[in-house]
């Protein structure tokens, strides 16, 4: 694992519920993403940086600035048709990336624009990738993202809706797949998030400042340690780092073989209705995210533990905010409806 200038992933200290949201993403990118809240200064774009040194690599078409698929043939962009029918079709193999999106970022830069010069001389679409187009089966990060204009929440909510980000100027139009991992961070003293973009993250968590004296001494030691010798503090983290990429590699296998038993099924519903969470993208989420968490640990089967990690993580960000309710997510009722009172 070649060693980067980024803070170690494993060298991170506490906020364990954060970490697990992030690698179960990276594990299964289906799950929808994650909206990291929390005061400053606890680490959370420390740790979605950090999150590059653990992705494991895609195949890719050679020279596609839209990253596709070569084996998923109907999502091909124009241009990887065009190579595919001349013969001039090869495939790489690329990490997945953490790629940024600024909060000043234009609506050309995060979308993409089409050359309108060139279509008119020469008769042909040219299209100016943006930032969802590089993000394409990789990471879009967001810092501040309950600080973003609202046209470039509604870019997100399409692409991320539809899985195809479409730029129309003029009568002239061009689509290209544009599928993510959704990660946002923010500081809501800053300001809430609209409710249409906080659905749309598959999981949440809400981070804070260690309140142990040893735990943040640790906190200190080891970012001093970091700003003095970066090369030489992530060498001696290296070890745990390529571990840990092997076990994300693992579960990724063992991802399509988990079973989920029928009473899983079950709890999740009775959880979803007795809590009274609207639609049905949290019964799906948390299915999702217990079978990624038993992938994981290794395990073929999801169990009672692994719907009750999965709640606290889809659950929170899905309760009812009515006027005069804080809209908190009651445990204990959780882990009644889930273990029968077979676990206090």
């Amino acid at each position: 694992m070649e060693i980067t200038s980024y803070y170690p992933f494993s060298a991170l200290v506490g906020q364990e519920r954060m970490k697990k949201a992030l690698i179960l993403n990276v594990v299964n990118p289906a799950l929808g993403g994650v909206l990291i809240r929390g005061e400053k200064g606890t680490a959370k774009s420390t740790a979605v940086r950090a999150l590059a040194s653990l992705l494991p690599p895609l195949e890719k078409v050679a020279g596609c600035p839209f990253n596709c698929n070569p084996w998923e043939e109907s999502s091909l962009c124009p241009d990887c048709k065009k190579k595919k029918e001349d013969g001039q079709f090869s495939v790489i193999r690329e990490k997945m990336r953490v790629i940024e999106l600024p909060i000043n970022a234009t609506e050309d830069r995060v979308a993409g624009t089409i050359d309108l010069e060139h279509a008119i001389k020469a008769g042909e679409k040219r299209f100016e990738p943006g930032i969802l187009a590089w993000a394409h089966r990789n990471i879009l990060y967001v810092d501040e993202v309950n600080l973003l204009d609202d046209h470039l929440v509604d870019l997100l909510l399409d692409a991320a809706a539809m899985g195809v980000n479409t730029v129309e100027r003029e009568g002239i139009s061009f689509s290209h797949p544009a599928r993510f991992v959704l990660v946002g961070t923010m500081n809501p003293e800053e300001g809430e998030l609209r409710p249409q973009l906080l659905d749309r993250f598959g999981l949440s968590v809400e981070v804070k400042g260690e309140q142990g004296i040893l735990m943040r001494m640790e906190v200190i030691k080891r970012r001093m340690a970091f700003e003095e010798d970066p090369a030489g503090f992530a060498a001696r983290y290296q070890a745990e780092e390529e571990k840990l990429l092997r076990r994300i590699t693992e579960a990724r296998s063992l991802l399509s073989a988990v079973v989920v038993p029928e009473r899983i099924y079950e709890k999740t519903a009775r959880l979803s209705l007795v809590l009274e969470v609207d639609g049905h993208r949290a019964d799906l989420t948390m299915i999702k995210t217990a079978k990624t968490l038993a992938a994981y640990k290794g395990q073929q089967e999801v169990g009672e533990d692994e719907l009750w990690e999965s709640a606290l993580l889809a659950l929170p960000h899905r309760m009812k905010r009515l006027p005069f309710q804080s809209g908190i997510l009651d445990e204990e009722a959780v882990k009644k409806i889930i273990f029968d009172g077979e676990k206090k």
